[in-house]
């Protein structure tokens, strides 16, 4: 029996035989893909849910369900460098100056480039990026899940990922999908050790928003606590760099892509500080977070309290993701992300989307509810909606030996004190590829969920047909 998959089996019975992983990319990604399968589903599921009555409020109200997704906001900005490149500016009745150049350019090049070789519109390219983006972050959130407390959490994770307050916007031709897809790959990579593949991705989010400082700091933070734990533990420094060498690689390819843009606005613009100029004149500037309070203090008493005991829950999903002994890559992105959110003094109803990226914080309700027992489903084996997989390598019930103690209710494996506190790098592939026992949902777990995706859509169609941005 494998030390890497903590499985139980009765006294005496035969060890399991353990099936050929697959090889070569293309099986291991069919089979990475049928294992997520279920999430994408429920992730699928739910966004589609959000679009029906989207559809249905816009159709009840004469609206058009299109521009409202592609037509609005941010997405205008995108589409008119995805047609013009960049230079556009709008001066405001109050002589502010609101540039194009506060906007990334993946999301442009790309809409420019699908518009350029099929009859889509730059508006439908962008809602094909959004959407495909979406799924791409559903599986990648899947993959962090599984790998840190199984499949069952993981299909959690991308469906509670899919219903979140503002889950609307990724429906909108906007990054966010992108990013977090981005993101959320780039963080497995880390937690499998493949810090090249994690810092390519890192310079792809560069490109796409600006919140990639978050990701750029988990994989250097991570790093330089690596090299530590290493040096303390008496290694030399010329042999530990060489063996750190991809990870040093990594980190140094992380922030290519967001500096290269701070750099093109610069050389634009004739000033080394012209990006951070461009985005004080949009009221992105960081300013430690006055202007937040600032907005708490001017709301009537009873929805300044509202507020405030919103911002004391995600203090608490903070305070539950460090006592869950979260990964240091995962833990630093989902902190950076929330801090970067609430310390700018931009548009105070844009903060929740900002914080979206941050799915880790949904790290504790889901293993909460992947815990849920009762009904149907689960361990009861009376059916439930289930996460079938293909590849008895890898365990369903029980991750990979994961990072810090992440899975709390397993024993550590042999040699687990010797390994890194931040990564596990398992023998073979972990949740993703899944195994022959079923991850089921059970029955109070899908009615939350489903409650959730209804009150999600609702309140999406509501925002998304009324006159703010999100």
């Amino acid at each position: 029996m494998s030390d890497h998959h903590l499985r139980t089996r009765m006294p005496g019975a035969p060890a399991p035989a353990a099936a050929p992983a697959p090889r070569g990319p293309g099986p291991r990604t069919a089979a990475a893909l049928r294992a997520a399968a279920p999430a994408l589903a429920v992730y699928a599921a739910v966004r589609a849910l959000g679009l029906l009555v989207l559809w249905l409020a816009a159709h009840a109200s004469g609206k058009d369900p299109v521009v409202r997704l592609s037509g609005r906001w941010d997405s205008v900005w995108y589409q008119r460098i995805a047609e013009n490149g960049y230079g556009h500016t709008v001066t405001l009745p109050d002589g502010a100056l609101h540039s194009d150049l506060a906007f990334f350019p993946l999301l442009p090049a790309l809409e420019r480039g699908i518009s350029e070789v099929s009859p889509l519109t730059l508006g439908g390219a962008g809602l094909l990026v959004a959407w495909t983006a979406g799924l791409l972050a559903a599986w990648g959130i899947y993959a962090v899940g599984a790998q840190l407390h199984g499949r069952r959490t993981g299909v959690v994770l991308a469906a509670l990922w899919g219903v979140y307050p503002t889950a609307f916007v990724q429906s909108m031709a906007y990054t966010e999908t992108l990013f977090t897809a981005l993101a959320a790959w780039a963080l497995y990579a880390v937690l499998r050790g493949r810090w090249l593949p994690a810092g390519a991705l890192c310079v792809l989010a560069g490109l796409t928003r600006p919140s990639a400082a978050a990701l750029i700091a988990a994989l250097a933070i991570t790093a330089a606590a690596t090299l530590v734990r290493e040096f303390r533990a008496g290694g030399r420094t010329g042999p530990l760099l060489r063996r750190n060498a991809r990870m040093l690689a990594g980190v140094a390819l992380a922030p290519l892509g967001w500096l290269a843009y701070v750099v093109f606005v610069a050389v634009r613009e004739g000033s080394p500080f012209a990006y951070f100029e461009v985005q004080a004149q949009w009221g992105n500037n960081i300013d430690g977070g006055r202007a937040l309070a600032a907005f708490i203090a001017g709301l009537p008493l009873p929805a300044a309290l509202g507020l405030c005991a919103a911002l004391g829950l995600l203090g608490w999903l903070v305070v539950l993701c460090v006592r869950q002994r979260q990964p240091l890559p995962v833990l630093v992105y989902t902190v950076a992300i929330v801090v970067i959110s609430l310390i700018g003094a931009g548009y105070f109803g844009s903060r929740p989307r900002l914080m979206m990226p941050a799915f880790p914080l949904l790290l504790p309700p889901a293993v909460a509810l992947a815990r849920l027992r009762g009904g149907w489903g689960g361990r009861s084996g009376r059916g439930g909606v289930r996460a079938e997989a293909s590849d008895p390598a890898a365990g369903a019930e029980q991750p990979a030996a994961t990072v810090a103690g992440a899975d709390r209710g397993a024993p550590p494996p042999p040699g687990a004190a010797e390994r890194s506190p931040v990564l596990t790098t398992p023998a073979q592939p972990p949740a993703l590829t899944g195994s022959a026992q079923a991850a089921a949902l059970t029955a109070p777990a899908v009615i939350v969920l489903a409650v959730l995706a209804c009150a999600s859509a609702v309140f999406g169609a509501w925002t998304l047909l009324g006159a703010g941005p999100p």
